[in-house]
């Protein structure tokens, strides 16, 4: 399966910062970034550089049940810990993950972007008391530039977001794309990506891409007229080719907007293209616009096309009352049959199923 390219992705530009501070602080094996997402107070693992050791990855916590990191969150400052076998107990996945790396000790700084915590960076070293006064001072300023770099991650999102809201507004078009169906969308996305995780090789970080980057797959619809978008019945033919037309209007916005924000260089485009030029190909080549086939479709947009149908089919609309659960994955593997959807998105959706249910739950929709 095709996914997008790495490029000069975060996780290769924290190597690169990993091996420069070697020169500096040799004793540093792993540096770990965990994000953290305010919303279901969850912490997850992100990028890392791990010279020694097997990484962890696909791992999240809540914030609260650990409550040395809580309140390093709260109050600031850092933490050292000199001898991990000693404090270490072994009683969770992280820890005793730890202890079979053989890392003995530890220093953890809490990340802030923009006058908000947004996750923790952790350096590990197979030494003890590894981290002196003096290392922790060269480690902090380290921490420094790799809140800069990932705050510039964070803010390249939102400004595509936050663009394409404006110009929805601007061009006072209502949308059917709802904030509960956005959010939906790029929850069941991440879940088919951890799902799928081990057996496609998907690191952290492109999963958290795929969750950012879900929202932005029918931008292009701010350009379709209310006639044609808000349409309760069926669109007739030249009504269809208008509505599929959104997808080359996005692919034309995300462009300028990548031009505006002069991110042509990032490696993280590529995911962004995908997502919004490919949500509607099928497998069969019976999609659009391009008719792509097969392995020719990018993974990130399969697994946008039935985080979209998904929610479609679980969601209200004017025309038709939202389907059970199993009524849906059901249609899922029915399309997946026809030769229109990926058949390992949607039985990972399947195997997720009741994790997708509390997702369509938590963020219903008001109204009907």
């Amino acid at each position: 399966m095709t996914r997008a390219p790495i490029g000069d992705s975060l996780g290769a530009r924290l190597r690169q910062l990993h091996s420069q501070l070697l020169e500096v602080v040799p004793a540093v094996d792993r540096i770990g970034c965990a994000l953290y997402d305010p919303r279901d107070d969850l912490l997850r693992t992100f990028v890392n550089s791990t010279r020694s050791g097997v990484p962890i990855e696909a791992y999240e916590w809540r914030l609260a049940e650990t409550s040395a990191l809580h309140r390093l969150a709260s109050v600031g400052g850092s933490r050292v810990i000199d001898d991990i076998p000693a404090v270490i107990k072994g009683d969770t996945p992280h820890s005793r993950w730890l202890l079979e790396q053989g890392y003995r000790s530890s220093f953890t700084v809490p990340l802030a972007h923009r006058g908000s915590f947004i996750g923790f960076l952790f350096f590990d070293s197979l030494q003890p008391a590894a981290f002196t006064a003096p290392v922790q001072r060269s480690l902090e300023l380290f921490a420094v530039l790799v809140t800069l770099t990932i705050g510039q991650e964070l803010d390249l999102v939102r400004s595509i977001a936050t663009s394409a809201q404006v110009a929805r507004e601007f061009a006072n078009l209502r949308d059917t794309e709802t904030g509960g169906h956005l959010e939906r969308m790029a929850h069941y996305a991440r879940l088919i990506g951890r799902e799928l995780q081990a057996s496609h090789g998907l690191s952290d970080e492109y999963i958290e891409h795929l969750h950012l980057f879900a929202p932005l797959h029918d931008i292009g619809k701010i350009g379709i007229p209310d006639e044609v978008l808000l349409k309760p019945g069926q669109l007739d033919a030249e009504q269809r080719r208008l509505m599929e037309s959104h997808v080359h209007m996005g692919v034309q916005l995300l462009e300028k907007l990548i031009a505006d924000l002069d991110l042509q260089e990032r490696g993280e485009v590529a995911m962004m293209r995908n997502v919004v030029a490919d949500h509607h190909e099928c497998l069969d080549g019976s999609g659009y616009p391009r008719g792509l086939r097969g392995e020719e479709i990018s993974l990130e947009a399969r697994i946008i096309a039935v985080a979209d149908v998904f929610d479609a089919l679980t969601s209200h609309r004017p025309y038709k009352s939202p389907w059970t659960l199993e009524a849906a994955l059901d249609q899922l593997q029915r399309l997946v049959e026809l030769g229109k959807l990926d058949g390992d998105c949607v039985a990972a959706l399947r195997r997720r199923g009741r994790e997708a249910e509390a997702i369509r739950d938590r963020f219903r929709d008001s109204g009907p």
